[in-house]
């Protein structure tokens, strides 16, 4: 007997679609960890990633009729938060830059050797100091997935934009990395 993963707490949705406050309070408390995490890594503050999740969650059971299973509930709900998130830091003014001036602009692509294994907690420290917009591309490709064309969409820039940037934001996270 074969699950399609799509349909995880089909019954909880199809419930709150019909505005059963139970089934949403148990959806919200199925994902608002996940949530929460995904909107600090991008926002940086615990307040931002607070006031951005309850404002998703909020649009999403508004919005729940249009949810039509061609992705899983958490995978919807994600898009909508990390989609909050961005449009938070634009409105902050903390959008991406060019980078064709910037003092981490490449010429070409260089082979990036990482000699030994890294702790997590190296990684996660380099991260975060890395620029916003670097931060906002490594987000999404390394931890949430995106491709580079759905980076591109969500980030409105181009295709080859969110790719040279991640290549930048990767050798600048390795930099960092190996000064810590």
């Amino acid at each position: 007997m074969e699950t399609n993963i799509r349909f995880t707490h089909k019954s909880l949705v199809e419930s709150s679609k019909t505005g059963d406050r139970n089934s949403q309070y148990k959806l919200y408390e199925l994902y608002v960890d996940a949530m929460y995490n995904i909107g600090l890594r991008f926002l940086g503050t615990k307040e931002d990633a607070e006031d951005i999740v309850q404002e998703s969650f909020v649009d999403a059971f508004k919005n729940l009729h249009s949810f039509k299973y061609e992705s899983t509930f958490g995978a919807w709900l994600k898009r909508i938060v990390i989609n909050k998130s961005i449009n938070h830091l634009k409105v902050k003014r903390l959008s991406l830059s060019t980078m064709d001036n910037h003092e981490y602009h490449l010429a070409e692509e260089e082979e990036i050797d990482i000699e030994a294994p890294i702790a997590l907690q190296k990684i996660k420290t380099g991260i975060e100091q890395l620029p916003l917009g670097y931060k906002q591309i490594i987000n999404l490709y390394l931890l949430e997935g995106y491709d580079h064309m759905e980076i591109g969409e969500v980030l409105g820039i181009s295709t080859s934009t969110s790719k040279s940037q991640y290549h930048r934001a990767k050798k600048k996270l390795v930099q960092i990395i190996n000064a810590l």
